[in-house]
C-alpha cells in the first residue's frame, strides 16, 4: 500500500530529524574530550542509527526515496558545532548544545503528531518511538550540565 502525499511528507520529516541529529553528534564527537559525555554521544549514535534503519526500511517498503538534509543545511550545522566549542568543549557546553536541538526535535515531532490526525499508522509508530528516544537522551544530557 502506498502512503499519500502528507504521509510522505511526515516520514520524510521524520528521516530528516533523526538524520540530523545523527549529523550533529558526528560533527560534534570529534571536538568533545571528557570520556562520560563523549560515551553519552555514542550511545545516542546507535539509537538514531537504529530508528534511521527502521525508518529506512519502512520507507522502502512503501516506495518513498529518503530526502537528505540540504547540503547547504549541513555545512552551517557544522559550522555552528565547531564555532560553540573552539573555545569551549566542556560537557556542560556540549550537553547544553546538544539538549537545544535535541528540544527542537521533540517540538518538531510534537506538532507533527499533534497535527498529524491522518497519519498512517506506521508512519505515527516511527514517529512515536523517535519522540519516545529523544526524550530520553534529553533527560539523560542532562547529567551533564
Amino acid at each position: 500500500m502506498e502512503l499519500n502525499e502528507y504521509n510522505q511528507k511526515a516520514i520524510n520529516d521524520i528521516y530528516k530529524n533523526a538524520h540530523i541529529a545523527l549529523q550533529s553528534i558526528s560533527d560534534l564527537i570529534p571536538s568533545v574530550e571528557d570520556d562520560d559525555i563523549k560515551n553519552e554521544l555514542r550511545e545516542e549514535y546507535e539509537g538514531y542509527e537504529k530508528i534511521i534503519g527502521k525508518i529506512s526500511t519502512f520507507m522502502a517498503e512503501k516506495g518513498i526515496e529518503p530526502k537528505d538534509i540540504n547540503p547547504f543545511k549541513k555545512a552551517m550545522m557544522w559550522s555552528s558545532i565547531k564555532m560553540k566549542t573552539l573555545f569551549n568543549s566542556s560537557k556542560n557546553q556540549v550537553a547544553e548544545m546538544m539538549i537545544n536541538g535535541t528540544v527542537m526535535g521533540i517540538n518538531e515531532l510534537t506538532a507533527m503528531k499533534n497535527e498529524g490526525t491522518n497519519l498512517d499508522e506506521g508512519v505515527l509508530e516511527l514517529l512515536e518511538e523517535l519522540l519516545a528516544l529523544e526524550e530520553k537522551y534529553e533527560q539523560e544530557l542532562k547529567k551533564y550540565l
